[in-house]
This record gives structure tokens, C-alpha cells and sequence, in this order.
């Protein structure tokens, strides 16, 4: 057959194709009538063969034919499949859908995580307050996690058994977002005024502590800060969060980088004062740590400790979510993700 017969053969091939398309029922005819064209045993395969015995020159002009050819077959089975398809789905709504029945609720709709709901109500009465949002790194040195804050080298939390080293004695997990106030005291001009939110690990496990858990901890850095300032933030803080009517103490504590130092407790919101299971029948419960910003802290990062004073506190958001959320026996549910129990708070 010469080259031009072969042509036209092609061309005519794919007019009676595109015809007989018209005619096919469903997906099995057309896939038969393709193979017929298309196929090992198919015409336009028949025309194939025939390739090697073209002269060179011819060939290039026939392969374009054949590729053409193919290529229309192919469009045309496309085309023809989605109609089938299109027209199946809408005799499967005709037969089994009602589109005039009222719509279904969404299932399994999400709720914010019962710690971002508490850690971002926290933030928020310290930012109504003037504070600003700070972050830093969850994996920190030993210089920003320990050494600025004014923790000895043989002070207890740079045990191994404390802490959650990366590599000994350089990096680690975070043990506390005090570090962001180191950070953020080298980077920024005073005054300052922040709070830091996050993540913070360590060696803990057992109903009221997790390997990881979320912490807030504040910095304020000016002139003429005192003591009575710490206690007007606090205060405002415990009753935004609690109610106005809590009441709450400051306890004398001990921390590496603050001096004085408190612990805050609050009135034991169960049993008022009186003495129950969750406060150890002593009427009031710890929910944070403060006190004035050591003057070795400030000295370290080059702030002038005689012109300078400052406060800082830190609240273990988990322990307020368990405080709020009452009932809730143990911290290990915050991060169980057990959508039964996730699934009960709603912002």
C-alpha cells in the first residue's frame, strides 16, 4: 500500500470510529470498539506494520498520520467515557436521591484543644494589660536555659534526670520559657514588657505531670519596678481568670533567677477554703511561681541593676486548665487526644 493510501486509510479510520462512538452503549462497547482500532489485532495497528516497508522519506509523513490517528481515538473514547459517566450519576440521582430533603449536620465537627483555649484566655488578660507576645526556640542552649537565669553549675534541674539533653551540657528541650526573656532582654530596648507561651519538656510523668506540658512566664524590666507592682498584675490575673471574689496569697519561695521570690496560691475553688481532696485539706491550691527579676539576671544580659528592677512570674497552663475544667483527675488527658473527652470544649 503506498504511503498516501495509508493516509487516507488513517483519516477514514477515525471518521468511522468517531461514528460508531455514537452507537455504543456503555463502558464495555466503547472499550471494545478501541481495542478494535487500538489493539494488537486492531486496523490502525494493521496499519502500523506496514511502516517498515516505507521508504524513509514517506515514513515521517505516515508516523504523523498514525500519531494523529491515535491521539483522535483517544480524545474521542475520552469524551465518550465522561458522557456515560455523567449521564450513570444522574440516573443514580433520579433514582436514589431526594435533593428535597433537608441536609445532613456535619459530623465529627472539631473544637479547639481545651490547653489553646486556656493558654490563649491567659495571654489575653495580659495583653489587655500591656504585655507584649514573645516566643523563642524549643531546643535551647544551657547558656539561655540555665547559666543567664543564674542557676549554679551544680544546681539540681541540670540533672540528667531533670532535664532532656540533646547533648550534654550544650543543648536541650526546654525546661521553662524563661530562656525568651534572656533573648528577648539582649534584643530589645527597655522598657520591657512580655510574656511568653509554650511549650517547655521535662523528666515527668505520673497524673499531674507530663514529659511536656505549656507554661506563660512574664517579664517586666524599667525603672522604679517593685514588688507591690508584681502583686497589682497578679491579682488582676487570678481574678480575670477565677472570679472576683477568690481569694489568694503570696507564700515566700526560692528561684535561681528571681530574689525575693513567691509562690501565688489561691483558695481552693471546691471546697472554698474549707479543706478537701483537691487541695490536700489545706483550703488553698499553687497555681504560679514569681518574684523580682534577680540583679545577676539583669547584670548578665547588660542591663544596670541599680537603675533597673524588674519582675517575672510563671504559670503552668495545664494546671489552670485542670483547675477550670473540674473533674478532670489527671494531665495525661490533654494529650491523649481522645476526641470523647476532646470533644466536651467548646470556646
Amino acid at each position: 500500500m503506498e504511503p498516501r493510501q495509508i493516509i487516507e486509510k488513517l483519516g477514514q479510520l477515525a471518521e468511522r470510529y468517531e461514528a460508531e462512538l455514537g452507537q455504543a452503549s456503555d463502558e464495555q462497547a466503547i472499550r471494545a470498539g478501541q481495542a478494535a482500532y487500538l489493539g494488537n489485532k486492531g486496523e490502525v495497528t494493521a496499519l502500523q506494520k506496514l511502516m517498515k516497508d516505507i521508504e524513509p522519506k514517506a515514513r515521517k509523513d505516515v508516523g504523523r498520520a498514525l500519531n494523529q490517528t491515535k491521539e483522535r481515538i483517544s480524545k474521542a473514547t475520552d469524551k465518550a467515557l465522561g458522557e456515560i459517566n455523567q449521564r450513570r450519576g444522574r440516573e443514580y440521582l433520579d433514582r436514589h436521591v431526594d435533593l428535597t430533603l433537608p441536609g445532613r449536620p456535619p459530623v465529627g465537627v472539631g473544637a479547639m484543644h481545651p490547653l489553646s483555649i486556656v493558654m490563649y484566655d491567659i495571654v489575653d488578660v495580659f495583653v489587655s494589660m500591656g504585655f507584649d507576645v514573645a516566643t523563642g526556640p524549643e531546643i535551647e542552649t544551657d547558656y539561655y536555659n540555665f547559666a543567664a537565669l543564674n542557676f549554679p553549675q551544680d544546681h539540681p534541674a541540670r540533672d540528667m534526670q531533670d532535664t532532656l539533653f540533646i547533648k550534654e551540657g550544650e543543648t536541650l528541650l526546654r525546661t521553662h520559657t524563661s530562656p525568651v526573656q534572656i533573648r528577648t532582654m539582649l534584643r530589645r530596648p527597655l522598657p520591657i514588657q512580655i510574656v511568653a507561651p509554650g511549650a517547655v519538656y521535662r523528666r515527668d510523668d505520673d497524673p499531674t505531670h507530663s514529659p511536656m506540658f505549656f507554661q506563660i512566664e512574664g517579664l517586666l524590666v524599667d525603672e522604679g519596678v517593685s514588688f507591690a507592682d508584681l502583686k497589682g498584675v497578679l491579682e488582676a490575673f487570678i481574678h480575670e481568670v477565677f472570679g472576683k471574689d477568690v481569694k489568694l496569697r503570696f507564700r515566700p519561695s526560692f528561684f535561681p533567677f528571681t530574689e525575693p521570690s513567691a509562690e501565688v496560691d489561691i483558695q481552693c475553688i471546691a471546697c472554698k477554703g474549707e479543706g478537701c481532696r483537691l487541695c490536700s485539706q489545706t483550703g488553698w491550691l499553687e497555681v504560679l511561681g514569681s518574684g523580682m527579676v534577680d540583679p545577676n539576671v539583669l547584670q548578665e544580659v547588660g542591663v544596670d541593676s541599680e537603675r533597673y528592677t524588674g519582675f517575672a512570674f510563671g504559670i503552668g497552663v495545664d494546671r489552670i486548665a485542670m483547675l477550670r475544667y473540674e473533674g478532670i483527675s489527671s494531665i495525661k488527658l490533654f494529650y491523649e487526644n481522645d476526641p470523647r473527652f476532646l470533644s466536651s470544649f467548646r470556646r
